[in-house]
């Protein structure tokens, strides 16, 4: 009897558990229709993509949210799960306020998929948006927090990608969805691996139904990648950091992708434990004498100039800082520059972690070309 009444406990206890746990999140589509397959996703872990007859996808964002590709002609599954978003193809006049998506638009060739842009045409890195920004075929409807309503509702726009951004500012999102428009919020920048980040190519190739061209550019990313991390650590210490204004110096979070691409390059990176894990911020700002005693020693420099502008020598560098000059890699003259396109060439990262062993790994610094990388002198 006494085994009897403690095995009912147990499953009291478990019960009570279970029932006290995060509610049960609805899986598929809420009518019974099942996923003939789901996407290859090799390093993403923000988003995935199910496929289902008749050329529905389902696509599920990492913070849960869902939306459902329509095929053109088809109609809305009967059933569908309330908390599913249904976007009707082809999918067109997005608004972007995601700045670091727009080159993965621009991989698709279909900026023709844009009709409104979140930045001015002056703030492009990428000559193929600005170029189309200036003629007139994407036009500027404020930035993420300043959204043009009336121009987003007379464009026909029909989808708006945010960045992670928009959580600073809910309430744009909570009037977009009141306006009819959905918003689907890119979360690539939660991604730690630099090809994660790259490959949100593949969602944005799904909502266009150009899987079969994101894969090809996806790829050519993770052949570059592969190239280098089969060669080993080259033991070469890195410093990566820009001065803000104020003076002070501000340095990649440890672990976030940035960091994760100098691993991945043959490099290491000086800060091994730099920043907290457990927040979504990828910088720490630090006082200079802080910073002079973990890097002085570093065998490479690579300055951020994505942030406060180009540095073109090392006598401007020096002017942000004199301590600079103590440094090794100043006097080696292994000091590099990032373009300033850098956080804007999200399809890049593969051939950036290539130009980043090159330098690691040259014997000859004058005789590298590189395209997202300078050397100061």
């Amino acid at each position: 009897m006494k085994k009897f009444l403690s095995l009912l406990l147990s499953v009291a206890l478990v019960l009570s558990v279970a029932g006290c746990g995060q509610p049960e999140v609805q899986e598929g589509l809420g009518n019974g229709w099942e996923p003939t397959h789901s996407m290859d996703v090799q390093f993403a872990h923000e988003f995935s993509v199910d496929y289902y007859e008749g050329g529905y996808k389902l696509i599920t964002l990492g913070d849960g949210s869902r939306y459902l590709t329509i095929p053109e002609g088809a109609a809305v599954p009967k059933r569908l799960a309330k908390d599913i978003v249904p976007l009707q193809q082809p999918v067109q006049n997005i608004y972007l306020a995601a700045t670091a998506a727009m080159c993965l638009f621009d991989s698709l060739d279909r900026l023709d998929a844009i009709r409104l842009s979140g930045t001015e045409a002056d703030g492009w890195y990428i000559d193929s948006a600005k170029e189309a920004m200036e003629r007139g075929d994407i036009l500027y409807a404020g930035k993420y927090s300043e959204p043009d309503y009336e121009l987003i509702l007379s464009s026909g726009c029909c989808l708006a990608v945010e960045s992670t951004m928009i959580g600073h500012a809910s309430e744009i999102k909570e009037k977009l969805n009141e306006l009819g428009v959905p918003v689907l919020v890119d979360q690539a920048s939660h991604e730690t691996h630099p090809l994660g980040r790259s490959e949100w190519i593949k969602l944005y190739g799904a909502l266009l139904n150009e899987e079969e061209k994101a894969e090809e550019m996806f790829s050519r990313q993770a052949s570059f990648l592969e190239e280098v991390a089969s060669e080993g650590n080259t033991g070469k210490t890195v410093a990566f950091f820009h001065i803000s204004s104020s003076g002070y110096v501000v340095a990649r979070k440890s672990g976030d992708y940035v960091s994760k691409m100098m691993e991945l390059a043959g490099g290491n990176y000086v800060f091994e434990n730099l920043g907290d894990p457990e927040t979504t911020n990828s910088t720490v700002t630090i006082e200079m004498e802080t910073f002079y005693a973990t890097a002085k020693e570093a065998d490479v420099i690579l300055y951020n100039s994505a942030i406060t502008g180009e540095v073109d020598t090392l006598e401007q560098l020096l002017a942000l800082n004199p301590l600079l000059g103590d440094f090794k890699a100043v006097k080696t003259g292994n000091v590099w520059c990032t373009a300033q396109n850098m956080y804007q060439e999200t399809m890049q990262l593969g051939q950036m972690t290539r130009e980043m062993h090159a330098i690691f790994t040259a014997a000859d610094a004058d005789d590298l070309h590189l395209d997202y990388f300078y050397r100061l002198k």
